[in-house]
């Protein structure tokens, strides 16, 4: 008999998403020396069988989706090549603009690329099964039972198992706040009169996905720390206004109307503890909008910084709309809520996920911490665009995953120019104290 997962909330949200985006989870990690294959795939293994949800198949049966857990084998898993150093770009893009289907066995795959006594990691996961967040713990994890079963030959069990639900955000809440929590119906995903697209050309069918990508150096990150913190501002904060005003002269918005980016909040803040739970999605957004392009950068950050901590403020952030959505999937078929929730969903045209820093001691294999890496989202649909941003050794990296063309590349690169040239903007007065 078939062994069936409950399809939870965001497993079935992150489906309905296959109409944005590809719904890859990407991540990429550079290690000095050949790691042990043999031990690697061990571990992988033993955490597949931990989280079954990575070895699944999703089925969308039109009335109450569920995953079917799949037998497998770990060397479909993982992919193991022995290359020449000038094609490691080539395999490492190759590998991470591919898509997995939900209908498929495998819902994880790894490419381990061994070059010139150096090995380069590349891991892609359906958004389905776990967000950025998740993602960056089961690498942490990983990485931990690796050391303990290569170096003290501790069997690779150490992995957080647990329910699956979008309603364990709720859990660490006081009794009065959850059950206002599990009554915010208001939905504040709405139609945007202002909306403004990323300015592709019109798709066609020689579109294909790539991944921009551009870093900002480590002698930077702690001068946009810095100088926000001047203006009262967040990192996250500095890095929005900087995409605000890139769009507003990349596309030519009209400089004297609003406009609104999507910001992805990490819904664990409401959560004191992750230990009992599975790994999933808990993500949400907010809308962060600006009146005007504003006279300087400098007005432009004052607007986001307005807006973003208007959100804060609320000790509800993120959690509106998620009792809809419940409802939504429960009392119809889940082709009915498909269509019903479309109606009143409107997915961001424009937005950012700051994933964060990917810590290199917790990383580190066999005492090699990564010298180079990235994690980003989804690739996406014209006219939808995701920024995404993460940190290692201070340097950061911007990246976009688009379904796009060579123009399309050109634009976005376009755009990386324009961040490089804001942020500099930003942090020009620690630029001249240095």
């Amino acid at each position: 008999m078939e062994r069936r997962l409950k399809a939870e909330l965001w497993d079935k949200m992150h489906y309905l998403f296959r109409d944005y985006n590809d719904r890859m989870v990407h991540v990429e990690l550079h290690y000095d020396y050949e790691i042990n294959i043999d031990a690697f795939k061990t571990v992988l293994a033993c955490f597949f069988e931990k989280a079954p949800v990575f070895h699944s198949s999703f089925t969308d049966n039109h009335i109450s989706p569920y995953w079917v857990v799949k037998d497998y084998n770990i060397d479909d898993v993982v992919e193991v090549n022995d290359i020449e150093e000038e094609d490691l770009d080539h395999k490492i893009n190759a590998f991470l603009c591919q898509c997995l289907p939900p209908e498929g066995d495998l819902q994880m795959k790894v490419l381990i690329l061994r070059h010139s006594g150096k090995t380069t990691v590349c891991i892609i996961e359906n958004h389905m099964c776990m967000d950025g967040g998740d993602f960056k713990s089961f690498l942490k994890t990983f990485c931990k039972n690796y050391n303990d079963y290569v170096l003290n030959g501790v069997s690779p069990l150490d992995l957080r198992t647990g329910s699956r639900s979008y309603k364990s955000v709720y859990k660490d809440l006081s009794k009065t706040d959850s059950k206002a929590a599990q009554n915010l119906y208001k939905n504040l995903s709405v139609k945007d009169k202002y909306a403004h697209k990323f300015p592709f050309r019109e798709s066609s069918d020689e579109d294909y996905s790539f991944i921009a990508r551009r870093r900002i150096s480590a002698e930077k990150f702690p001068m946009i720390k810095q100088a926000g913190k001047k203006r009262g501002a967040t990192i996250n904060d500095m890095l929005t206004a900087a995409y605000f005003y890139s769009l507003y002269e990349l596309a030519g918005f009209n400089p004297s109307e609003p406009t609104t980016i999507s910001c992805a909040i990490d819904l664990r803040r409401h959560m004191k503890d992750v230990s009992d739970t599975g790994y999933t999605n808990q993500t949400s957004w907010m809308q962060c909008r600006v009146p005007e392009k504003g006279r300087d950068i400098f007005e432009t950050l004052q607007y986001v910084v307005r807006s973003s901590n208007m959100f804060k403020q609320d000790k509800f952030m993120g959690l509106y709309g998620l009792p809809l959505l419940s409802l939504g999937y429960r009392i119809m078929p889940h082709a009915a809520s498909e269509e019903i929730i479309k109606i009143g969903y409107s997915n961001p045209l424009l937005a950012m996920s700051n994933i964060g820093i990917l810590e290199v001691d917790k990383l580190a294999l066999e005492g090699h911490e990564p010298t180079d890496g990235f994690m980003s989202g989804a690739v996406k649909y014209k006219p939808f665009v995701l920024l995404s941003a993460t940190s290692m050794r201070n340097e950061m990296t911007l990246s976009m995953c688009v379904r796009g063309s060579d123009e399309d590349k050109q634009t976005v690169n376009r755009f990386f120019d324009l961040m490089e040239k804001n942020i500099d903007l930003l942090i020009a007065d620690e630029m001249k104290a240095e």
